[in-house]
């Protein structure tokens, strides 16, 4: 048996089905990604039914987490998916999707890059005017989509924001007599536009007033079969201090409005589509750990651990919060808090997940858990200090535990080197 010195929600969510944390890290290993079936599938079907209207083609977006055994369930729920790089169209279609179950949204894409999608049949929306004269040589008289910005950018970070003034991303609204130029004079079919604002907005206004704006600007071309809508939905990081979920219900009646209205005003139905990945994956997944104790230093308390920036980057890269739970065997543990650095194992001063947090005394051998990592978690880790890549684990519906990635080796390490 064990208990939980802080944090419920694994409790909640009956996260660990019959098993437990310490059963699978002895099984498994530390430190280890564990994902929940039951909540994945939540997610994707909270999405799927966010709006009434018909037409409507929800994608997930495979940077959030690329595991194909993951994919494959994005897949049996009926989603498609968006894609950013070669390597996530092979992931995508290696998990069963069909190329026009998967749109490619990338930026700064090389000759290789396009040709890679071209190749495979999968539709490309092109980021900038010089990238659409790139593929229009590549492939004239095709279908190609183009992202543009709506001038309005939202994101828990400078570094996710993704639209508005100071962003690489998007054709800015004023250059589309110069996009409407470079596709008549290739004989290209412009089937869909696209945005995306940034990540991890948990107030529908900004979503909303992009969207406006986008298809205020999507009725100056006439030929459109879809507008994408972009993703960046948030999920509540604070949970341990009661922040409240994104309003799920209120964005889907707005949209429904919007959408009935366009159509109205376009003369046609048209598809709309929207790409989230965070709200997705991230809530069905955590990262279970090791303490590895307690160290004072100039009135700072640290409380190490084998979870390093290599497993989970977002801490050291956007100074991201994350709740954490801590678990325990011990008899009488000490259930008074105190305000610590929780820091991994990587030989760098900002290798830190957790600043000033009240948490209880631990001991070496606890486990300590990080919540809401299923997104920009695995994909966004590394073997930096040539420690190797963790497993992870799959919860099913049924409580089984299945390994869905196998735990690297130091012999992985070497094996491309040549």
């Amino acid at each position: 048996m064990y208990s939980t010195l802080i944090g419920n929600y694994t409790k909640e969510t009956n996260f660990f089905h019959t098993t437990n944390p310490f059963e699978l890290l002895e099984k498994y290993s530390s430190p280890l990604y564990v994902y929940n079936e039951d909540i994945f599938r939540s997610k994707l079907r909270q999405i799927k039914n966010l709006v009434k209207y018909k037409n409507f083609i929800p994608h997930y977006s495979v940077k959030a987490n690329t595991n194909i055994h993951l994919l494959k369930i994005v897949k049996e729920e009926g989603l498609h998916v968006d894609t950013m790089s070669p390597g996530e169209i092979f992931m995508a279609l290696a998990a069963g999707f069909d190329p026009s179950e998967l749109f490619y949204i990338p930026n700064n894409a090389t000759i290789e890059d396009l040709n890679y999608a071209i190749e495979r049949g999968v539709l490309i929306s092109v980021d900038s005017v010089s990238q659409l004269q790139l593929y229009a040589k590549l492939n004239p008289n095709s279908n190609v989509a183009v992202r543009f910005n709506p001038g309005v950018g939202a994101g828990h970070h400078d570094k996710v924001v993704t639209a508005g003034k100071k962003t690489k991303f998007g054709v800015n609204m004023d250059e589309f007599e110069t996009v409407k130029k470079i596709i008549a004079e290739n004989n290209l079919n412009l089937v869909g536009i696209n945005q995306h604002i940034g990540s991890l907005f948990m107030d529908n206004n900004a979503f909303i007033e992009s969207t406006t704006n986008l298809l205020d600007f999507a009725k100056s071309f006439a030929s459109l079969e879809f507008i994408d809508l972009g993703g960046g939905f948030g999920i509540p990081y604070h949970k341990q201090s009661g922040e409240k979920p994104l309003d799920l219900v209120d964005l889907g009646i707005k949209l429904d409005e919007m959408f009935n209205q366009f159509n109205a005003e376009y003369g046609r139905e048209i598809c709309f589509q929207i790409e989230p990945g965070r709200f997705i994956s991230c809530e069905a997944g955590i990262i279970l750990g090791t303490v590895t104790g307690l160290k004072q230093n100039a009135h700072t308390t640290y409380l190490g651990c084998d979870i390093g920036f290599n497993v989970l980057a977002r801490p050291i890269m956007y100074d991201s919060y994350h709740d954490i739970e801590i678990y325990t065997q011990r008899d009488q543990p000490d259930l008074i808090k105190y305000p610590m650095n929780v820091v991994g194992n990587i030989c760098e001063s900002g290798d830190i997940i957790a600043k000033d947090r009240e948490l209880p005394h631990c001991h070496y051998g606890d486990i300590i858990a990080i919540m809401d990592a299923g997104a920009y978690g695995f994909a966004m880790s590394s073997s930096y200090n040539q420690r190797p890549r963790t497993a992870e684990i799959l919860i099913t519906s049924s409580g089984d535990e299945k390994v869905i990635r196998r735990r690297e080796t130091f012999e992985n390490l070497i094996e491309n080197m040549l």
